[in-house]
């Protein structure tokens, strides 16, 4: 594959996941990103920070779907449910990439440095949604509670699939609305 064909950022993206999850993240290096990529390492730093932004590149992508599908949310719907909204447009952007979620989780819960980064992705998830519910109008501390009771409806609907064998017809989707049904029944009063 040469340098010029589409598809780099990809590229390096695979590769620095299959090294990490090869030889570790500590041990791995830019050159050797690059060099099973068939790219540059110059390549390499149009598209990363570092090596570490490999593993978060998407978190942009993945705050601006929660934030438009809180504020695409009906005007009449409670906040609740436009959280619930925020997680399913989640859901459909990780649907297809369960192996590569599962090899990322194990690649990052192998080093401290890089659990710490995921925790802070998953802060800036729980304040975008309190966010975009303020601007709906929500008020706080509603807001800040539904913002974090979404990244723990997340977390724990995440792991759940992560851990399941991939059973036909069992999405991401499927698993976060039954954390939430969860959630619903736990506190309904």
């Amino acid at each position: 594959m040469g340098r010029w064909e589409p598809g780099a950022r990809e590229r390096l993206e695979r590769a620095a996941l299959e090294l990490y999850v090869e030889r570790g993240f500590e041990q791995t290096t830019v050159a050797e990103i690059t060099n099973r990529a068939g790219l540059t390492e110059r390549t390499f730093f149009r598209h990363f920070a570092d090596k570490r932004e490999v593993l978060f590149s998407g978190q942009t992508e993945l705050l601006d779907a929660c934030v438009n599908a809180i504020t695409g949310a009906p005007g009449t719907a409670a906040p609740r449910d436009a959280m619930a909204e925020a997680l399913h447009a989640v859901s459909a952007r990780l649907q297809d990439r369960r192996e590569h979620a599962r090899q990322r989780r194990t690649v990052i819960d192998a080093n401290p440095g890089l659990k710490e980064r995921e925790l802070l992705k998953l802060a800036s998830l729980a304040s975008a949604m309190a966010d975009a519910l303020r601007r709906r109008g929500v008020a706080e501390p509603t807001a800040s509670l539904v913002g974090e009771a979404g990244v723990a409806v997340f977390k724990v609907a995440f792991e759940r699939w992560m851990g399941e064998s991939g059973a036909p017809g069992r999405t991401l989707a499927d698993v976060i609305q039954e954390c939430l049904d969860d959630l619903k029944a736990a506190t309904a009063g």
